[in-house]
């Protein structure tokens, strides 16, 4: 996994130097950008494995900056987790539906920043790895090309809608609680961020149009894909 090419922006200097050079010591190369419009420009012209996005910048919000990522053919498919200040759970969740794909919060830890960075890149990297297409009602996905349709039009999704959605289908008929879709989709304990998936699960549904009826919320456990 080492070497991927991370897009890091945050218009505090000491804080970008830290996050590169931790990053650049766990093998992977780094892109600075302190402020918005050089990270749009960046990402088109670096088409970089990741973006580390902070929300609070000089010129663009972040949240403007994610959106501008996810309207760009070229930077679409690049995912982005977003670093917000303590207690900004409002950003978290808009940040969240315009397509992020993880966030952390200041202050962090280093160690908890390169594990956030490698699980998303590991999620990216083994999606659709020697798995077939799946064929249900409406809703066609094929893991291996990492795509997705509802009556044969396309319907785009971040790498973690993604994979929430072939863990719930992976695991059909059962199920799932919160706790166990934070573990096995984004790789780690989130204790107390259950939110998180509610949030993803609601944007699912709303890209997968009729098809997101399959998403079944069991109150107060979690969720569960039902075929018909």
């Amino acid at each position: 996994m080492a070497g991927e090419c991370i897009l890091v922006v945050d218009d505090e200097k000491d804080i970008l130097n830290l996050i590169t050079h931790q990053l650049g010591k766990a093998g992977f190369k780094t892109i600075p950008a302190s402020d918005g419009t050089t990270a749009l420009s960046m990402a088109r012209k670096s088409h970089p494995d990741l973006i580390l996005l902070d929300l609070l910048l000089p010129d663009l919000e972040g949240t403007e900056v994610q959106k501008l990522l996810k309207q760009h053919p070229e930077t679409k498919g690049i995912p982005v987790i977003m670093v917000t200040a303590k207690g900004e759970e409002v950003d978290k969740i808009v940040g969240l539906e315009l397509g992020a794909d993880d966030y952390i919060t200041k202050p962090f830890s280093v160690r908890e920043l390169v594990l956030r960075v490698k699980a998303v890149l590991k999620r990216v990297k083994g999606q659709g790895e020697e798995k077939k297409e799946i064929k249900i009602g409406d809703l066609t996905i094929d893991p291996k090309g990492y795509k997705v349709w509802v009556k044969k039009e396309s319907v785009p999704l971040t790498a973690t809608e993604f994979k929430l959605l072939l863990e719930l289908i992976e695991n059909r008929g059962k199920v799932m609680t919160r706790d166990t879709l934070l573990n096995n989709v984004w790789g780690y304990s989130y204790e107390g961020y259950s939110r998180t998936v509610d949030t993803h699960i609601r944007r699912l549904r709303e890209k997968l149009g009729k098809a997101g009826e399959y998403i079944e919320t069991l109150r107060g456990i979690g969720y569960s894909f039902r075929e018909s």
